[in-house]
């Protein structure tokens, strides 16, 4: 499977969204049976592994659910790679399971060489919830590689809700614990599997109709909210044509539906703040029900960002200035 990269810019990525939400559930799940099981039920997995193209799947990109992987490319020829590896895997010791790391052999894996875009060795990526995202490449004091392995870990936490096991390293253990056998799917997973392969598939209306067959029976499901807000917002703007729809709410400020369909686009675009400013304004300048139904939108769209974004928490607080 090819590594995905994960944007930490303004750009909406309605995917990435989806993942994060996933994952979250995923680590809570992760988490809830280490609890269950309790401590000393299983052997600790090892903090440093050697990753393959064939284990790829398996070590890194499911073991991204639930603890951050970092990956390191080196070669038997590049002795600061080596070097690296050395510092890394000290690294992974102290950080007692806050992170594992896989190393990869660049001649021996070169389909993962080249699906990371590596220009060189060493070179250091993440990936979270199945995500990958750049470090590093060429060697870097060690001061600086564990303010970069923070900076990770905090990303995991914040947004996918990763937290890695707290792990002994003198009890981890020398090959990958053996796996409990998945817990069957309940019939909320499978109905929200469903919904989520409607909306891969550009089946907006079914997967809007799934959506909301799971909150009608779970109203308070988030991962479900989630995905009604996305799949009604790309159904707006399906066959909208830009710059009529821009033009149309820069000749009419005044035209709550133009403004609207101006700021869905801005969403799915990337123009975050834009779409949030233009429709507090709008609420800002109207009332009764014109008012409502944009503060409605407005909510929406905070959904298909996410609570936690500090976009929406500025947004949230611009609407509450001008509502009270």
């Amino acid at each position: 499977m090819q590594p995905r990269n994960m944007s930490m810019s303004g750009v909406v990525d309605l995917a990435a969204v989806k993942a994060a939400t996933e994952a979250k559930a995923k680590a809570e799940q992760a988490r809830a049976q280490r609890q269950e099981a309790g401590p000393g039920a299983a052997p600790a997995a090892p903090l440093v592994i050697e990753v393959t193209e064939a284990t790829f799947e398996s070590d890194v990109l499911q073991r991204s659910a639930e603890v951050p992987v970092v990956i390191s490319f080196w070669a038997d020829q590049a002795e600061q790679s080596k070097q690296l590896n050395t510092v890394l895997e000290r690294l992974a010791g102290q950080y007692r399971g806050r992170f594992v790391l896989a190393t990869a052999d660049v001649y021996a894996n070169q389909l993962l060489f080249q699906q990371f875009g590596v220009q060189g060795v060493p070179a250091v990526f993440a990936v979270l919830a199945g995500q990958a995202m750049p470090l590093f490449q060429g060697a870097a004091p060690e001061e600086q590689i564990t303010e970069v392995l923070d900076q990770v870990i905090a990303v995991a936490e914040q947004r996918f809700g990763i937290v890695g096991a707290e792990v002994d390293p003198a009890d981890a253990a020398a090959e990958p614990a053996e796996q409990a056998p998945p817990r069957p799917a309940t019939p909320q997973e499978l109905a929200l599997t469903s919904a989520h392969e409607a909306l891969d598939a550009g089946d907006l209306a079914g997967a809007i109709q799934a959506y909301r067959n799971v909150l009608s029976d779970e109203p308070g499901n988030a991962e479900a909210k989630l995905g009604l807000a996305q799949a009604e917002l790309l159904q707006r703007v399906e066959g909208a044509d830009p710059q009529q729809v821009r033009k149309a709410a820069a000749d009419a400020p005044a035209d709550v539906d133009a403004q609207l369909a101006a700021a869905d686009l801005d969403l799915v675009g990337g123009h975050v703040e834009d779409a949030f400013g233009r429709l507090v304004d709008v609420v800002r300048r109207t009332a009764g029900e014109d008012r409502d139904r944009v503060r409605l939108r407005l909510l929406e769209l905070f959904e298909v960002i996410g609570p936690d974004d500090p976009r929406v928490v500025a947004a949230r607080t611009a609407l509450a200035r001008v509502l009270f």
